[in-house]
Formats: C-alpha cells, sequence, structure tokens
C-alpha cells in the first residue's frame, strides 16, 4: 500500500494539534476521515505512530522520528507544486529562443520587449545565429523555439509560419539605381556585387535569382563576399558595390543610410516562422511567445 499526500496531512496535523477533532478543523474533513488516513499511513509503514492508551493522542518513538521527515516531504511537495502553477501562471520560468540575425536586429527586439511587458517574470535566452545553426539549437534541445526561414528539410522539427519575406536590392547613397520602384536581378548584373559567404542559404538564393535572370550569359559582377548581413550594409555604405537582402533587414539597412529596393524577375521570397521540436508540448512561456509572434506577424 502507497503513503499518499492526504495521510502525511493528516499525520502531520494530528502530531502537532494531538487532536483529531482539531486537526479534522485544520484540514476541513471529518473525524473519521482523520481516523482511517492515519490508519492507513500506519498500515503502509508497518507500525503505530500514536500511543492511543492516554486520553490525549501522543506519538510514539517512530511517529517522533518520522514527523519531521513528513513535514520536509510535505514541504518539498508544496513547493514543487507551488513552482509548477507558477510557470502554468507564467510567473516563472524560461524562454530559450535561437533566431537567424535578420530577424534577431530587427523584428525580435519588439517582439520580446512585448513578451516581456506581458510576463516579467519568464527570463529570456537568446541565441543569435545563422539559420544552420538555428535549426540545430532546436533540434539539439538548446533552444525551446528557433525563428528563421523555413529549412529544406524540416526533419523532427514543426514550422509555423509567421510570415512571408522577400528580396531586396541595397543601394549606397546616390546611386542611380535609386530612381526606379521595382528593380529587376539583372539590373544589378555588372555593378560590383557584395554577397554573402558561400555555403549560406541567403548566397545560394541570391545565385539561383542571377542564374534565373541572366540574359546571353551575364554574371554578376562579384565583388567581396561576408559573413553577416550588417557586414554587407556597411560595405555598401561605402560605396564599395551593391547587394540584396532578405527584407527582414531593411529597417537595418535604411539604418545605415542605404535604400532598399524590391527585386522582381524573379521575385524571391520565402515564409519566415517558428521552429519547435514534434515530439513533446512546448512549455507555457513558449507557447505564450508563439502566440504573439502570431498575433504580431511580420
Amino acid at each position: 500500500m502507497s503513503t499518499t499526500i492526504k495521510q502525511l496531512r493528516a499525520f502531520v496535523a494530528v502530531a502537532k494539534t494531538r487532536s483529531l477533532a482539531e486537526a479534522s478543523a485544520q484540514l476541513h474533513v471529518s473525524q473519521p476521515a482523520i481516523s482511517i488516513a492515519i490508519r492507513s499511513l500506519e498500515e503502509s509503514l508497518g507500525g503505530a505512530l500514536f500511543s492511543r492508551d492516554a486520553r490525549q493522542l501522543v506519538l510514539t518513538p517512530e511517529g517522533v522520528a518520522f514527523v519531521e521527515r513528513a513535514q520536509q516531504l510535505l514541504y518539498n511537495w508544496d513547493n514543487t507544486l507551488d513552482a509548477v502553477q507558477q510557470r502554468f501562471r507564467l510567473q516563472q520560468g524560461q524562454l530559450s529562443i535561437a533566431a537567424i540575425p535578420a530577424f534577431a536586429l530587427n523584428q525580435l527586439p519588439e517582439l520580446l520587449q512585448e513578451f516581456h511587458r506581458r510576463h516579467p517574470s519568464i527570463n529570456i535566452v537568446l541565441e543569435d545565429i545563422v539559420m544552420e545553426r538555428v535549426v540545430n539549437a532546436v533540434q539539439e534541445g538548446r533552444a525551446e523555439l528557433g525563428i528563421s526561414f523555413r529549412p529544406d528539410d524540416l526533419g523532427n522539427l514543426s514550422f509555423t509560419p509567421i510570415g512571408d519575406d522577400r528580396f531586396v536590392a541595397v543601394l549606397p547613397p546616390g546611386h542611380l539605381l535609386q530612381r526606379r520602384k521595382v528593380l529587376r536581378w539583372q539590373d544589378l548584373v555588372g555593378e560590383p556585387f557584395i554577397a554573402m559567404n558561400r555555403g549560406s542559404a541567403v548566397r545560394r538564393w541570391t545565385d539561383t535569382a542571377f542564374a534565373q535572370s541572366q540574359q546571353q550569359g551575364a554574371q554578376p559582377r562579384l565583388l567581396c563576399e561576408a559573413n553577416q548581413l550588417s557586414t554587407i550594409g556597411r560595405l555598401v555604405q561605402t560605396g564599395l558595390g551593391v547587394s540584396a537582402v532578405p527584407s527582414l533587414c531593411e529597417r537595418q539597412m535604411q539604418s545605415y543610410g542605404l535604400t532598399c529596393k524590391p527585386l522582381s524577375e524573379p521575385v524571391i521570397a520565402h515564409p519566415v516562422g517558428i521552429l519547435a521540436r514534434e515530439a513533446g508540448a512546448l512549455s507555457t512561456p513558449a507557447q505564450a511567445f508563439l502566440y504573439l509572434a502570431l498575433d504580431t506577424g511580420l
């Protein structure tokens, strides 16, 4: 027979009050229920915890030895329940996110500001890392949520879209192409082009766009490669060349004094969303952030 929390509470209440009546009033249960709980506990432990010869209930030596441990068990149980309840009420807990830098620098700060305003007791852990590492962080459990373009292979992850991103051309101040409302990828051919490093998703998409837009075999004049979109922005800012980046970065590029123009022929667009592991439910903080991101969108 297993011991229950109700039995422990009954035992501790009677041990403190030395009275079934007082323990009954304290726990808001009947005296027979208290008696049954203590009798069941004694049967489970294998001996008497109270001496019933006297008019007042007296702890046996075994009861004296057990009461302190029973109090500690109840204390730990109550604290554990309280901690879990606080997590469900978003009064405690942690939110771990891995996000691509384009989102982490531009859209995420305002999202986290609103999340913190709503849930100030939740600790936030953030990694701003490239797309491939975002996927790995969620797969390996280092981050509960990832914010990224949709990867080609989801594996064991789920993807919840929050918006679509399309590429924009990034031009230095005073560039002639600023006069046009929309640019074609072909318009960037012949311009000194600053690209993301080979192997990145952004580089793969820009290479594909140029390949689809080629006329008479024209190739972009690749001037420089960089590992960070922020570095690309700074290089364009100096007038070194032009580039093409996800529109997630538009606000950041404009802060450098650069002009961003939509790119067409072809339009390169990719969904941006939340990555999570398919197995197991999200924590309450992660669910709250996901709902906020869906409500806010891009």
